[in-house]
């Protein structure tokens, strides 16, 4: 069984695609997404399973699309930000190389955009950002190995951020 390198947590508009995408290149590894793997399974894009299927149905697509990634994936992984809201997947992220991208609304308003398909953040984004925060941030912290805060930081600042913080060397 294989393991990623790395996983990134972290809320919307933390920036886990692009930040892990750097550092996969950083390292010389591949980069898997989840919610990448669950639009790809389910053939449709996650806003429209929100919409068709619901929520719980879409819950049950990422958690098998998260086991499947940390069991046959050695490069670099990003989560959905509600993964860790899954009590089996806290436990299979217990003690692997996990990073809690954290942003702040601000940043993560400016990076995501308020008329982005992002069903969890539909009504009210702002609002419903810091409410999903308050559920998860305590989540996010218990899973991670380490938090690194992307404010005022680039893409290359933050991957080197998360490489520091997890004590590995960039190629």
């Amino acid at each position: 069984m294989t393991a990623p390198v790395v996983v990134l947590v972290g809320p919307p508009g933390a920036g886990k695609t692009t930040v892990g995408r750097a550092v996969a290149d950083l390292l010389g590894v591949t980069y898997r997404d989840t919610d990448e793997d669950i639009v790809r399974t389910a053939g449709k894009p996650i806003a429209e399973i929100f919409i068709d299927d619901g929520e719980p149905h879409f819950r049950d697509l990422e958690r098998a699309a998260v086991a499947a990634a940390l069991d046959g994936h050695d490069g670099v992984l990003s989560l959905g930000g509600g993964a860790v809201m899954d009590a089996g997947t806290r436990v299979r992220l217990a003690g692997l190389p996990v990073v809690f991208l954290d942003v702040s609304l601000h940043d993560a308003v400016r990076r995501v955009g308020l008329d982005a398909p992002r069903p969890l953040l539909a009504v009210n984004p702002r609002q419903r950002w810091r409410e999903l925060m308050e559920q998860r941030r305590p989540l996010y912290t218990e899973v991670a190995r380490a938090v690194v805060d992307t404010a005022d930081r680039g893409t290359d600042e933050v991957a080197a951020a998360v490489l520091d913080a997890l004590e590995l060397k960039d190629a």
